[in-house]
């Protein structure tokens, strides 16, 4: 008898469910599988921190060009309204789900929270994950009236554990403070004065949906006023490289324009001798290039056999 109690118990320990709100590392792995570099302890990919200040230097039309190109067609969302227009940021990707409410899914949430020792309302929980440079990334549904994921509050709190920002499909209170609030921006649906209501976040770090972009957690966010592109950490550093390079392209091709070399060649016309006169140009400008020379030297070889 005693045994039977015994192994009974063991069976409750070793089988009690575990969280379902928060996505449990394996579930993390086995959808970012593709990533071979650091990870956070939550099993999130940790794209380099020099590699998220120079996604602050490039277009997305030149990342989406090259997820295009590898296949990546579901990574841009635009129609947003933005706490600092002129000021891009970038981050890891922390993904937050919302849903609708009901209350018998609210309850099991709440005791979930309860039992982990979590406070305040759910909106608040992913907030309390952060890591410094994260984008904390919403699928609110696209709610705007009631659908305030956050007031100033919860701003200035993504504010200190992030430094960074926000994507949230979905919408926001307390517009004028949180513009206010230093270190934070954001992007959202809409602005609107009612309080957060009837909705209840269902997930941290799932995969989710943005409009038209598929976003997994730990990918490179890339946002601006415009638009925003999710870029699968495993391809960050390509994407970025190759975003430069074309920047690089440009600037060079503008000069060129300007001096009217090109003739009528504005986008280009790019010969063997055109390649040479561009590496001097980089050569000569050696703050213009953030990647290492090798990458640059790589890059513009597989151009050149375009």
């Amino acid at each position: 008898m005693k045994r039977f109690v015994f192994v009974a118990v063991l069976l409750v320990l070793t089988c009690a469910a575990p969280a379902q709100v928060t996505t449990s590392r394996e579930r993390i792995l086995f959808y970012t599988g593709e990533w071979h570099g650091e990870r956070f302890p939550d099993g999130r990919p940790k794209v380099p921190d020099a590699l998220l200040s120079r996604a602050l230097d490039v277009t997305i039309e030149d990342v989406w060009d090259f997820l295009q190109g590898h296949g990546y067609k579901n990574q841009f969302e635009g129609g947003w309204q933005s706490l600092h227009a002129e000021r891009p940021f970038a981050g890891r990707a922390l993904t937050a789900q919302y849903m609708p409410s009901r209350p018998d899914m609210i309850a099991a949430i709440k005791a979930e929270g309860k039992a982990e020792g979590r406070v305040g309302d759910t909106n608040s929980w992913p907030i309390k994950q952060l890591e410094q440079g994260d984008v904390y990334v919403a699928d609110g549904f696209s709610k705007i009236v009631e659908g305030t994921l956050i007031g100033s509050n919860l701003g200035s709190g993504i504010a200190a554990h992030t430094h960074g920002g926000f994507v949230f499909d979905a919408g926001i209170r307390d517009q004028e403070e949180n513009r206010e609030i230093s270190g934070l921006n954001g992007v959202y649906r809409g602005y609107d004065p009612s309080a957060w209501a009837q909705m209840t976040l269902t997930a941290i770090n799932a995969p989710l949906r943005i409009g038209r972009a598929v976003v997994l957690p730990g990918d490179l966010v890339m946002a601006r006023a415009d638009g925003v592109v999710f870029v699968p950490a495993q391809l960050a550093e390509e994407a970025i490289s190759s975003a430069e390079f074309t920047k690089l392209k440009d600037e060079f091709n503008f000069e060129q324009n300007a001096k009217g070399s090109n003739g009528g060649q504005f986008e280009g016309g790019w010969t063997a001798a055109k390649y040479q006169a561009f590496r001097a140009w980089v050569n000569s400008h050696p703050e213009k290039l953030k990647m290492s020379q090798e990458e640059f030297q790589k890059l513009l070889a597989a151009a050149r056999q375009d």
